[in-house]
């Protein structure tokens, strides 16, 4: 088993005001999935994805990856092993504005033993006639495709994405999409999808629904579309 997630709990406040985001969690992935988070906000689908990437910690149960429980490293192999095998793309894009595009890819490839070719990335990617640009002198969703790029640079196992086209309209989405889809078949990146928009489950591997801190339907899709067929 790839990615094992046991028991995740969760909880934020204390006494009267504690709320338990997470309760009891249990899902495993395989690798070279694309898995999708879907629920709706507050259901806890970016708490677990957080837990998931080692950027926040469980109250109870554990994450293990190739067997590996994030839980016993220590602060410093956590850091390393997020450097070395998870790529992060989230909402807002958190390019650096006063790097060009390609520094701002190469800031991935910096965090990484076994970099991708970040010229060929920009190709894949439509960036690198824009690579001398700044990103305040792109469209959102080439800043989206930049850190986009910056995360798959790493050559990561996994690929956490929150909400990734949350801030772009319906054209560019599908294409932000594609390019999530052409990576995880190029690249064999394990995908896991945080969104609320459930005609993105058509595209996953395996569709994770939850609901107020609980898997409600864990299913696997036997007939899937290409992100391009997709429509909402």
């Amino acid at each position: 088993m790839f990615l094992e997630i046991k028991n995740i709990r969760k909880s934020f406040g204390s006494g009267e005001s504690k709320v338990e985001v997470l309760k009891g969690i249990d899902l495993e992935i395989e690798k070279g999935e694309i898995c999708v988070l879907l629920g709706p906000s507050g259901s806890g689908k970016s708490t677990l994805l957080n837990i998931i990437g080692g950027i926040d910690g469980a109250d109870d149960g554990y994450i293990a990856i190739n067997g590996e429980k994030t839980a016993d490293m220590s602060e410093r192999a956590l850091t390393r092993y997020r450097r070395k095998h998870l790529g992060y793309i989230f909402q807002m894009y958190n390019l650096i504005p006063n790097l060009n595009i390609k520094e701002n890819v190469e800031v991935g490839a910096y965090l990484s033993d076994d970099p991708l070719n970040t010229d060929e990335i920009l190709k894949t990617l439509g960036l690198y006639e824009h690579r001398h640009k700044l990103p305040s002198q792109l469209s959102g969703g080439q800043q989206q495709r930049t850190a986009i790029g910056r995360a798959i640079v790493k050559n990561p196992d996994i690929l956490l994405c929150d909400e990734p086209t949350g801030a772009l309209d319906y054209n560019t989405s599908k294409e932000i999409l594609t390019l999530i889809e052409d990576i995880n078949q190029k690249y064999g990146s394990t995908v896991i999808m945080v969104t609320h928009n459930a005609a993105f489950a058509d595209m996953a591997d395996r569709v994770v629904k939850l609901r107020d801190g609980q898997i409600r339907k864990n299913t696997l899709n036997s007939t899937k579309k290409t992100a391009a067929e997709l429509d909402w």
